[in-house]
């Protein structure tokens, strides 16, 4: 942060004036200044001071441990696994128990034990859907949990990034507030020492005026940082939770991105993953779809009991006859064919359309870079030497105090910009880095 001191030539030759000697109480205000301002930056006032200081890493990692998204996730893919014994295992059997040819009327109606004919019986029957219905259940029941550990990573791709980017927020906002900070300090200490400047004769009473409207101008826009890190660190504090009120490490990660690496990796965008086991879903549905034209069958073991006759057992088989298959199963099987073909057009959309973004934030963050390097390069040198050129005409009675201002507020300006060049160069990274699942 530079610092700005008048010196302007008068009559006092030989002292030091009185606004150079940086009064107590103007220290005193500076001071209290400086207070408020690092607590406005560090969070609540409850939060536990003796908290050591927030690594990103250990951001990402609380936010990997705590996201409700992750365990929801994770739970889907607990079930898609604990249905895979099921998919292939043959349904139930069925047992019935009844009665036979029991007479309703004459003079042994509704006698179970009189009449001949009647029988009292058990059966037991079981179902069995043919093998390749089964294996395209099983198959089916696999996809799932390959679409659901996409998913899961996809997910977790998501979190790391958008917890990176709540951290990368309040990092940058904090630091926008550091500057303000700086320059409401210079501005107090210039209002403590115009009042003697101006009983000296050597600065006008319209300069302490315009000392104060700087100050206003300078107060809104620290009261608009100040939000924003309240904003951030709420934001932050979703992810990881009140270890969220912790201050910040010092630096900002540094996260490398190879821009031709990331476009030979693109087939395996996140968002890309799941389609593979979604194709391999379709597939083992047109599978089963394609087994109904061979049918199912079923047995059936039956005991019948008969009152004055020798007891019974029966057996019998059962067949599925798909003697309509133009009807029912091949518009079945077309339909699943489609729903094939869909998810290979949409993952052909999918990856054409995060192409054009990836090249897109590379194209943003080759501009951010540039245009950082220049005004680090040139850009800052040339507000301080405006603020420069500016003071010493003021000093030699050639310009106003205006002016120094003016080319002061320029300074901020390009500190600012600096740090928003820098958030959006972070956050760029960080989007770039969390687009591969591994």
């Amino acid at each position: 942060m530079s610092r700005f001191i008048v010196r302007v030539p008068c009559r006092h030759a030989g002292r030091r004036l009185p606004f150079l000697r940086a009064p107590g109480r103007a220290l005193r205000q500076a001071a209290r200044l400086a207070l408020a301002l690092a607590a406005l930056a560090s969070g609540p006032a409850w939060a536990d001071r003796a908290a050591p200081p927030l690594g990103y890493a250990e951001a990402l990692e609380i936010a990997r441990r705590q996201a409700p998204a992750l365990r929801a996730q994770l739970a889907t893919l607990e079930g898609s696994t604990a249905l895979v014994p099921s998919a292939s295992t043959l349904p139930d059997p069925r047992l019935s128990v009844g009665l036979e040819n029991l007479p309703v009327a004459g003079p042994d109606r509704w006698r179970t034990t009189q009449d001949g004919g009647t029988m009292q019986r058990i059966a037991l029957m079981q179902e069995v859907p043919n093998r390749a219905r089964r294996d395209a259940r099983e198959q089916a029941a696999l996809s799932r949990i390959a679409r659901d550990r996409a998913l899961l990573a996809a997910t977790e791709l998501a979190v790391r990034r958008d917890a990176g980017l709540a951290w990368l927020a309040v990092h940058f906002a904090e630091a926008r507030l550091a500057q303000v900070a700086g320059f409401q300090r210079e501005n107090r200490l210039l209002q403590d020492t115009l009042p003697a400047r101006i009983a000296a004769g050597s600065a006008m009473p319209a300069e302490l005026t315009m000392a104060r409207q700087e100050a206003l101008a300078i107060a809104d826009r620290a009261d608009e940082l100040a939000r924003d890190v309240h904003k951030a660190r709420a934001d932050l504090r979703r992810w990881i939770g009140a270890r969220a009120d912790a201050p910040l490490q010092a630096q900002a990660p540094a996260i490398a991105v190879d821009g031709e690496a990331l476009r030979a990796a693109l087939p395996r965008h996140a968002e890309l993953a799941p389609y593979a086991p979604l194709r391999a879903l379709a597939q083992a549905e047109a599978a089963e779809a394609d087994a109904d034209r061979h049918g199912d069958w079923a047995w059936e073991v039956a005991y019948s009991r008969r009152p004055r006759d020798d007891d019974m057992v029966s057996f019998q088989l059962s067949f599925d006859l798909p003697w309509q298959r133009a009807r029912r199963q091949e518009p079945q099987i077309e339909a699943r064919r489609r729903e094939i073909e869909r998810i290979e057009a949409e993952r052909d959309e999918v990856l054409r359309r995060h192409a054009a973004e990836t090249e897109a934030m590379l194209a943003e963050l080759q501009a951010a870079d540039a245009q950082a390097e220049r005004l680090r390069g040139a850009g800052q040198p040339l507000a301080a030497e405006r603020v420069a050129l500016a003071l010493a005409a003021y000093q030699a009675g050639r310009g106003d105090l205006a002016a120094v201002l003016t080319a002061r507020s320029q300074v901020l300006q390009t500190h600012l910009r600096a740090v928003d060049l820098d958030a959006q160069r972070a956050a760029l990274r960080l989007r770039l880095s969390t687009l591969i699942a591994e």
